[in-house]
Parts: C-alpha cells; structure tokens; sequence
C-alpha cells in the first residue's frame, strides 16, 4: 500500500474525473491520501472531500502565498474546522521568498500565528519553506514547532537544512521532483534520510513526475516516487519498492495518527 500524503484532490482540474483519479490511484497501490487546506475555502473543500471518502483525511491551514488575505475569522473558523475526526496536520503552512506573493514580514508573522494555533490543536505541522531557509529555522526555533512535529512537504533544501529537520524530529518528504534530471542533491538527501523519517507525496496537481511532466499530476504517480527512492536507497529492486511502501505507509500513519 502506499499513501501520498499531500495532494490537492480538490483542486478544479479534477473536477471532471475526480472518481476516475481514485481509480486510477488504487490500481497503482495508493490507498489513501491526505488533501490539503491552502486557505479558508480550500481548508473547508479538503474536510468535506474526507467526510464523504473512507480512504481521504484532511488538514487545514492557510499558505504562505494567502496569508495576505487572512482575516480576523478565520483562526476561529480553523479552529472549528480541526474538531471534525478526519483531521490530522495542520497546514500548509510556511515561508515562500520565491513568489513573495504575500509581503514577507506577513508571511513571517503568520507563520508564527498558525504554529501557535497548531499547537493549541495538537495538530502536526505540514511546512512549506521555499528560498527561506534562515528564516523558517529561526521561526519554527523560537516558536517550538518540535513540541507538535511534523513534516517538511516536497523537501527540496539543501543537506544542512535536512540534518537540521531531522534534528528538531521532522519528517520529509519527496515529491515528483526527484525523477527530474536536476535532482542529484536531493537523491544525496534521500540516502542520509532514516526509514523512520520518509515520506513520498505528489502535490497534485503540481510537479508531475517523469515520465509524465507537463501533464496534470495525480496520486497514481506516487508510485513513480516510490520507485525513484527505492533505487536511491536500494537499487530498484522489487524488494526495494516493497521497503519503501511499507516504511513510508507505516510513517504517513504514525505522523497522521490513521489507521493502517
């Protein structure tokens, strides 16, 4: 079984085959998914997708792209949002200097905000840091992200910043990234990762993987980032797929607190 623990199932691009796509995912093995909240409404669609599907779980918070448009309801409405069962991290949430499309020291400040919801939740983190390494330590340092954990989504930082993830009892995780022909540094990631630490994901629809980029993403491909690790780690090797599924199954529950 596999789980890809991020994706955006509801995401319009799905909307015209959205019962296909989780066909398609349990052909390939993936069982069960975890949809993320981007902001208020996305947070909302990604806890009623779960409340319909057996197999889907939820979190909910607010990117760091929207944080510019956060209004003084909406941490109440996230705290009600967490009370549903299905769930289970709370994100994502983070720092991006790439885009900047919200003003940084907004996004700053916002990140420390929703950690300190998060911990009052006693939700996980989901973390998206993207050209703001300096920053999203010192933050989640000052912050105590550790006290609740959680995972640093489509990990694409440095060797330095992954010792320190580890470090603070983070757990990361690989996206389609890993199959594109410029990612020798995080296959040299990949190999220092402990079992226990790993997970694989899609971001769907974003970051389709080889051999499909340039086409919409979708969770069956989690199977193709399995198998990039599994001949990182092992040599592509059937019983080497087999490790990767299993480990990063049995680390998507513990992380998430579901069921197996």
């Amino acid at each position: 079984m596999l789980i890809d623990t991020h994706v955006h199932l509801d995401d319009p691009r799905y909307d015209p085959d959205r019962d296909d796509i989780f066909q398609r995912a349990h052909e390939a093995g993936v069982e069960k998914f975890v949809t993320i909240g981007c902001d208020l409404s996305t947070s909302h669609a990604a806890v009623q997708l779960a409340s319909t599907r057996p197999n889907v779980y939820a979190t909910i918070g607010v990117h760091p792209h929207e944080v510019k448009r956060i209004e003084p309801s909406w941490y109440a409405e996230l705290t009600q949002l967490a009370q549903q069962p299905k769930v289970v991290a709370f994100g994502e949430i983070g720092l991006d200097y790439h885009y900047d499309h919200s003003p940084r020291k907004t996004q700053r400040q916002r990140f420390r905000e929703q950690i300190a919801l998060a911990q009052s939740l006693a939700l996980p983190l989901v973390i998206h840091t993207r050209e703001a390494q300096e920053d999203t330590m010192a933050i989640m340092h000052e912050e105590h992200a550790e006290k609740v954990g959680g995972v640093f989504h489509c990990f694409s930082e440095d060797l330095t910043f992954a010792k320190w993830a580890l470090d603070l009892g983070f757990y990361l995780s690989f996206s389609g990234i890993i199959t594109f022909r410029n990612a020798s540094q995080l296959h040299e990631v990949i190999r220092t990762v402990p079992d226990d630490r790993l997970l694989i994901e899609t971001d769907a629809p974003y970051l389709t993987p080889v051999p499909f980029r340039g086409k919409r993403n979708e969770s069956a491909y989690v199977a193709y980032v399995a198998k990039q690790i599994a001949e990182i780690k092992y040599g592509d090797s059937e019983a080497g797929l087999a490790r990767v599924a299993e480990l990063t199954t049995i680390n998507a529950c513990q992380l998430f607190k579901i069921s197996s």
